[in-house]
């Protein structure tokens, strides 16, 4: 926001179709993501569809939240409703990235001990328990595992660098040094979509050269859904630091008022912080 009045009362917007608009465009975009999974033609398409459908209803919604903060209907008391809604989303999103670590950590440290312990012998007596792993009854083909040396050390430093250039940037908006926060900030966007073009680098180099797909078993599955939901909230997180920068280009933010982006700037460090968890457990361990 960048004005803030003293008003007591709370402002309630008018009823919005941005809601059920998202809800339809996510729907679109994950059911066709699991069609392409399976198969499907038309998947991509559709994925491409949910996601212009997405990114539509998005660049309306923050229209609209942008033209009441510039109008002056926000005061106090949304600003704190915005806090501790950004905070209680951002703790969901440590929720949904704890359940996908959790099913890595099962999966390695319990499951695969089982499977290898004497009670599965007369069952599958070559079955060794080591990670990776293609399953005890060798189903899935053969693949080679992702390595942390080049990629994923360099995105690890990209990533590390834009939480350095973003802080950089807040703190030269708080001292109204408006020019230098936004080059910070423009840098931080460029550091994000590198990360986004090395990681697809990396999914065509799995595909391609080492036969790691989703499909392979449950070190495949686990990688990608963890790398690749990871990626996915990149890609948010440079979306909402875009929006922000052209705001902060058109004078929306003062030094005092500025929560939209301290909002992003929380959502791309813990962003940062899984990514690491991702690298130490996923390509290190």
């Amino acid at each position: 926001m960048s004005g803030q009045n003293d008003s007591p009362y709370y402002f309630v917007p008018h009823p919005s179709r941005h809601p059920i608009s998202a809800s339809i465009g996510i729907l679109i975009m994950l059911g066709s993501l699991a069609s392409w999974i399976n198969g499907e033609s038309w998947g991509p398409i559709g994925v491409a569809a949910g996601l212009l459908w997405m990114l539509f209803t998005l660049w309306h919604w923050f229209g609209d939240a942008i033209a009441e903060s510039e109008g002056g209907m926000y005061g106090k008391r949304v600003d704190k409703s915005y806090r501790w809604s950004m905070s209680w989303f951002i703790f969901s999103e440590v929720m949904f990235f704890g359940a996908f670590f959790g099913a890595l950590f099962y999966a390695r440290q319990i499951a695969l001990h089982q499977l290898g312990s004497l009670d599965y012998k007369l069952i599958w007596p070559d079955f060794a328990a080591v990670w990776p792993n293609n399953g005890p009854a060798a189903l899935v083909s053969h693949f080679r595992a992702m390595t942390p040396w080049p990629v994923p050390t360099i995105n690890t430093a990209l990533l590390l660098s834009s939480g350095a250039t973003l802080t950089v940037s807040h703190h030269a908006l708080r001292d109204d040094h408006r020019n230098k926060a936004i080059a910070w900030l423009a840098a931080t966007v460029l550091l994000g979509l590198c990360f986004l073009c090395l990681q697809i680098f990396e999914y065509v180099h799995a595909y391609n050269e080492l036969n790691l797909t989703l499909a392979s078993g449950i070190y495949g599955s686990t990688f990608f859904l963890l790398t690749g939901f990871h990626g996915f909230h990149v890609f948010l997180g440079g979306t909402m630091l875009t929006v922000v920068m052209v705001r902060l280009i058109r004078g929306h933010f003062t030094a005092e008022h500025h929560f939209a982006f301290e909002g992003a700037a929380w959502y791309w460090h813990f962003v940062d912080v899984v990514w690491l968890g991702l690298y130490v457990v996923v390509y290190w361990l």
